[in-house]
């Protein structure tokens, strides 16, 4: 199906499979009344998917892709030693998880880093599916649906609530909930445990409205909305005090205990780490244990 689609047509996608049209066709109409939908309208310019035939193809898709890895690891083209697929919150791929890197690097110059970026959700479902080798996420995300994976905690992450320098706020010696409730924020998509957090504190305080945030996936597009206008947001401090954004972003002077959080290493119970892999999560470990102690004597 992903070949018809991709192809235009039977007779192409044929062709690249070798497989007969008429064989194909077959293929096809079976798929189709396996799941009791058509999937792809017949023109005689070729084929084109329908709307559910464009959801089934994103899944298909992955088990292709998924198929011929497993097929060039069982014929040697590619090791775990040779490749490792790390997984990775946004707001760690800002500054600690890139520094752990490049001295990784130095001594696994040959093996080859795939790097992704998304939400903890994300990432989880794509560890048990083998997208990843190993995620690096918060410790908050484990539910029955996630069975099979394990996590150990590398170190704490402190977040803090970040505002413009020359933000209103800041005339204030101190500041409450019900005054960060009065000004927009922007959070990390729903799923990241900012956005639930955000949601308790408010609750707790007996705080039921305030204005609906903007949700965005990159930790530089909040910076940048925070700098550039009255927006506050909860980020870790590791996360601001890399580049620039430190001079023109300060925490506000408000202290809540429970703006903490613990990164982990997290990893599928079938799928033993290799000796890079491995290290490459020790040296994330010291690296965040130094950029903090760091960050807290400054």
């Amino acid at each position: 199906m992903a070949a018809i689609i991709e192809h235009g047509s039977l007779a192409k996608a044929g062709k690249a499979l070798g497989i007969s049209q008429p064989s194909l066709t077959k293929s096809m109409n079976r798929l189709e009344r396996e799941l009791g939908i058509t999937l792809l309208e017949r023109k005689p310019t070729g084929a084109e998917p329908t709307s559910a035939g464009e959801l089934v193809y994103t899944h298909a898709r992955l088990i292709r892709d998924e198929m011929q890895t497993a097929a060039a690891r069982l014929q040697g083209r590619e090791s775990q030693s040779d490749v490792v697929t790390l997984g990775v919150l946004p707001s760690l791929a800002s500054h600690i998880v890139p520094v752990a890197i490049a001295q990784w690097k130095r001594l696994y110059p040959e093996v080859q880093l795939r790097l992704v970026e998304k939400v903890q959700i994300e990432l989880l479902w794509g560890l048990l599916r083998g997208e990843f080798d190993f995620v690096i996420g918060q410790t908050e995300f484990f539910d029955v649906a996630l069975d099979g994976l394990k996590q150990r905690v590398l170190f704490r992450d402190h977040l803090n609530i970040y505002a413009r320098t020359g933000h209103e706020l800041f005339s204030q010696r101190e500041v409450t909930l019900s005054d960060l409730a009065r000004f927009p924020w922007v959070c990390p998509l729903v799923g990241g445990r900012q956005r639930n957090l955000l949601d308790k504190l408010m609750a707790d305080a007996g705080i039921q409205s305030f204005p609906r945030p903007i949700e965005g996936g990159s930790v530089d597009f909040m910076k940048a909305l925070l700098a550039s206008s009255d927006y506050v947001a909860m980020l870790p401090e590791h996360a601001i005090t890399s580049g620039m954004n430190d001079i023109v972003l300060k925490p506000l002077p408000i202290v809540i205990p429970a703006l903490k959080r613990d990164i982990a290493v997290i990893l599928h119970e079938r799928r033993p780490l290799g000796v890079a892999s491995l290290d490459l999560v020790a040296q994330i470990q010291l690296t965040a244990i130094q950029l903090m102690a760091g960050t807290a004597a400054n």
